[in-house]
């Protein structure tokens, strides 16, 4: 084997599969690319600006559906069991990326493999079945219709191997619910933008991995002193005792108490940010009454997923989790107190294949709209609209996932649910981009506004949450910002310095969503910053490039403004980048936030300027040029979307 054969951190392959013609290319890692991109979300990103035609329909078939791992995956790095998928989103149509914990990714590694590039359509039903160095197409004829339990079950046992590792869609996304989830091991989510309605416009069921293979390490022993260094940073020490104390012991169920504090519950459909009953569907509530087992995702130090079950009644189930996202959208944004009912939903959601953030809000929004009489118990096929109805929440999503009667509205996401509704019923649809806001309010938070303007993917935190001023890190921020600024990073009612905080946020999310590691890492608490990372993939992958942080900023500034030129490409400006009136004309009602709106303008334009986009948020081509985009520019020049100067 020759030097050039070679691959540290990398699996070394790319397969390239067409669904239409029922061909499978294998085709080696390009090193510079790899350089230039990372992996995971980089890789996706440069790979969907070549491929998608922009105005294409999200669900045509020659648009890219993206499985990928990054060089950390598998390689015993805490947290590194993570994988990701990226589309063309049906819910926005821009662009779409879910990322998924548990043991997929690593088995996608082990079998060989950086990326799976799935374009087309099979003629019927398909599964893929990724295994030492190879893809195959299998029939799935049989296990259309079934949930994603059924579905992982019946691979494994056809294939004769219980290891393997599934991620699969239910009735939802073949049914083209443009918030389908793809479900991975043990009822984790690739959740948000629609990944699972792209599969079910693919034909394709299910991704299976299971690999033999292993990870090379350019520098075994520089890698594993870094990978010490971090998951003594999250197992000991203030950050360990946090952990434990926190994720440890009530996994994400935790945020509702610590969120609820500050005064950003989204409560009845984002109106509040206090839910008087938040005990009710809190952790201790879940801790005492319904946790069964505690559980990690593969190589994990914080171990913070768990089972719930709930014995006996109406709602009797097991389930994993729930997430404090879930708990908020299917609990207080609908003002439904009853946890057991929530845990329940849950369940349907992993089994059908939903996300369950789109999922709550949307049926928020419906509730909502019912509430000042733009839709009635008639056109909700007899169901009771009223605030809190468990038994319409879980009714609600049966529709929504076989898209029947009132289902079929809905499984459209709110915004074109309001479109279709009239009447002014776009006051109740809570999105940006057309994806349902998440379990944050900005109100009390500035930053949470500007980070929701500015995500790629619309209303989320998962690109550039700043968690600095909402858990309390004034020393981190001192020590990344300069005590010139760590007290604006702090103040959680000021704008000023946010734009500069939001686009370091950015980078570094784009950072652990290529390499590709947990969030909990570096935002909760922000341990894994771009000093640590750089540490550790230099000796990882042997790349040199990588361990100057200088170099490892730019790589990441590459990658973020590729993706905002996509959206760009798309028809996204600054008009596209508002937040919902709720959050900007509506005072907070009550809380710690009282009579706060999100002032989002100044912060936007500085966060436009240190991007050095312009003030309408299109890119300039000095900058892209700087970054190693040049044909991106003249790209966008030709269709007018690029400032030259």
């Amino acid at each position: 084997m020759s030097k050039d054969d070679v691959y540290y951190g990398y699996a070394g392959r790319i397969a390239e599969v067409d669904l239409t013609e029922s061909k499978v290319k294998i085709k080696p890692l390009d090193r510079e690319f790899a350089k230039n991109y990372l992996g995971g979300t980089g890789f996706a990103s440069r790979i969907l600006w070549d491929r998608v035609k922009p105005g294409s329909e999200p669900l045509d078939p020659q648009n890219p559906l993206i499985f990928g791992v990054g060089p950390v995956t598998g390689a015993f790095f805490s947290p590194s069991g993570r994988f990701m998928v990226a589309f063309k989103s049906p819910l926005t149509g821009v662009w779409g990326e879910a990322h998924c914990g548990g043991h997929w990714g690593p088995q996608l590694k082990y079998a060989g493999f950086d990326m799976l590039v799935i374009q087309g359509k099979a003629p019927k039903p398909v599964y893929l079945m990724a295994h030492d160095k190879t893809v195959t197409i299998h029939d799935a004829t049989h296990l259309w219709t079934r949930d994603t339990t059924q579905t992982t079950d019946q691979i494994k046992k056809e294939l004769g191997d219980n290891d393997i590792e599934v991620a699969s869609i239910g009735i939802a996304g073949e049914n083209l619910v443009r918030y389908a989830a793809i479900i991975g091991s043990y009822y984790r989510a690739a959740g948000r933008a629609g990944g699972g309605a792209v599969m079910g416009s693919k034909n394709l069921k299910a991704v299976a991995a299971r690999g033999l293979g292993g990870v090379l390490v350019a520098k075994h022993g520089k890698f594993m002193a870094a990978a010490r260094k971090a998951f003594e940073q999250t197992t000991t020490g203030k950050w360990g005792e946090m952990n434990e104390e926190s994720l440890g012991m009530y996994g994400t169920t935790n945020l509702v108490t610590a969120i609820g504090e500050i005064g950003r519950l989204p409560t009845k459909n984002h109106t509040t940010g206090v839910f008087a009953e938040a005990d009710a569907i809190g952790p201790e509530t879940i801790r005492q009454k319904y946790r069964t087992s505690r559980e990690a995702c593969f190589g994990c130090a914080l171990q913070c997923k768990y089972t719930s079950q709930v014995k006996s009644g109406p709602y009797k189930v097991k389930t994993g989790g729930p997430e404090y996202e879930t708990l908020m959208a299917l609990g207080s944004n609908c003002l439904n107190s009853n946890v057991e009912s929530i845990l329940y939903a849950n369940q349907l959601c992993n089994l059908y294949g939903l996300d369950t953030i789109s999922t709550g809000c949307t049926i928020a929004f419906l509730m909502e709209a019912a509430e000042h009489d733009l839709v009635t118990s008639k056109d909700a096929d007899g169901l009771d609209l009223s605030w809190g109805n468990d038994e319409t929440i879980i009714a609600l999503i049966e529709k929504i996932a076989h898209r029947e009667g009132i289902g079929n509205l809905l499984a459209e996401g709110s915004m074109r649910a309001a479109q279709r509704i009239g009447k002014g019923a776009e006051r109740y649809a809570i999105h940006v981009k057309g994806m349902e806001a998440s379990g944050q309010d900005p109100r009390p938070q500035q930053s949470v506004g500007l980070t929701y303007a500015t995500n790629v993917r619309g209303a989320d935190h998962l690109r550039s949450l700043s968690c600095y001023e909402e858990l309390g890190f004034p020393d981190v921020a001192i020590e990344r910002f300069g005590e010139e600024h760590a007290s604006e990073v702090m103040d959680l009612s000021s704008t000023t310095f946010k734009g500069h905080l939001i686009k370091d946020q950015e980078d570094l999310y784009v950072l652990v969503d290529s390499v590709i590691l947990c969030k909990y890492g570096s935002m909760w608490p922000p341990i894994y910053y771009f000093d640590i990372v750089a540490q550790m993939l230099t000796p990882l992958t042997g790349f040199e490039e990588f361990g100057d942080i200088k170099e490892l900023r730019k790589i990441t500034e590459r990658i973020s403004n590729l993706r905002r030129c996509f959206n760009v490409r798309e028809g996204i400006t600054r008009e596209n980048e508002q937040l919902h009136p709720r959050f900007t004309e509506e005072p907070m009602p009550e809380g710690p936030g009282k009579g706060q709106v999100c002032d989002l303008e100044p912060m936007l334009d500085e966060y436009y300027e240190v991007r050095n986009w312009t003030k309408d948020g299109l890119p300039k081509r000095s900058e892209l040029v700087r970054l190693g985009l040049s044909d991106v520019a003249d790209e966008l020049a030709k269709i007018g979307k690029l400032v030259e100067e």
